[in-house]
């Protein structure tokens, strides 16, 4: 966060001040701990001094965050962006529980890079690919691609598979967030997410579809899959909300939503170069 002016004597004093919820008492038990940085890195104590205009940095604490026994991979990487393999479980930023065992903590850490950012995020329940920015000043440029609907992305899902279904198809519906939380559903109205569905393979009572989003509604995919009778394999969210596990119970990891984000294609606006990635993950009958 960024320090406003102010004439707090002390960096403790400010945040006590700013956030009285946490307490002094506790924010002086985080910087003891190493929690609180500055621009450079440096740990911030409790007789660090308050300065205007600088920058600091705390992690928050979580409970029994334990590690998810997943890892990522990068293939791609230049002076502008990354490009990197999720794997199932592991969410895209912090939020929640999650902080640490997430895939933006974990590649700064592992590159070393502070200044990353994502173009765009996937569900944590989803693999594939996600794309992160590596240079402020070119951000924008980058996350423009998504908002202008200049990448073509590519996905790939297992579910039920229904011959009477006429595929390939053209879906536009409308999604709007539903009365449970976290859940979003279609209704009536002007389109605002639209996907192209295409049958790939059958094995026994499950298919393999490609779908290919023009749009990148919140819970796209699973929705319109679900709408049309043939819910995502191993969706936890739709048709029916899975119970969450409790703070410190260890997830069951044995059957991940079958859903890939397996390929994305645009021109680069720095280079000039299409790009084409391809996720090295496979989905599971």
């Amino acid at each position: 966060m960024a320090l406003p002016a102010g004439s707090w004597p002390l960096l403790l004093d400010f945040l006590a001040a700013q956030f009285p919820v946490i307490g002094r008492d506790q924010w002086g038990a985080r910087m003891a701990a190493g929690d609180v940085l500055d621009g450079t890195g440096a740990v911030l104590d409790v007789t660090s001094p308050y300065r205007a205009n600088t920058k600091i940095f705390y992690f928050r604490s979580l409970a029994a965050e334990a590690p998810i026994p997943f890892e990522e991979t990068v293939l791609f990487r230049d002076d502008y962006l990354i490009a990197v393999d999720k794997p199932h479980f592991l969410p895209v930023t912090p939020a929640g529980r999650y902080l640490q065992e997430t895939l933006l903590v974990r590649l700064k850490r592992k590159l070393g890079i502070d200044t990353l950012a994502p173009m765009h995020r996937i569900d944590r329940e989803t693999a594939g690919l996600v794309l992160f920015t590596v240079q402020p000043a070119t951000r924008a440029v980058y996350q423009a691609l998504f908002r202008d609907r200049a990448v073509t992305k590519h996905y790939e899902a297992i579910a039920p598979w229904r011959p009477e279904l006429a595929l390939p198809m053209r879906l536009r519906s409308r999604l709007v967030e539903a009365a449970s939380f976290m859940k979003m559903c279609e209704v009536e109205g002007e389109p605002n997410a639209d996907t192209w569905i295409e049958l790939l393979e059958v094995q026994g009572a499950l298919a393999r579809y490609g779908l290919h989003p023009a749009t990148g509604q919140r819970h796209q995919l699973r929705v319109q899959m679900e709408g049309l009778g043939i819910p995502i394999l191993n969706d936890q969210i739709y048709p029916h909300h899975a119970a969450e596990p409790a703070p410190g119970e260890v997830p069951d990891y044995s059957k991940p939503l079958q859903l890939l984000a397996k390929s994305l294609e645009f021109t680069d606006p720095m280079s000039g170069t299409l790009r084409q990635f391809q996720s090295l993950f496979t989905l599971q009958f």
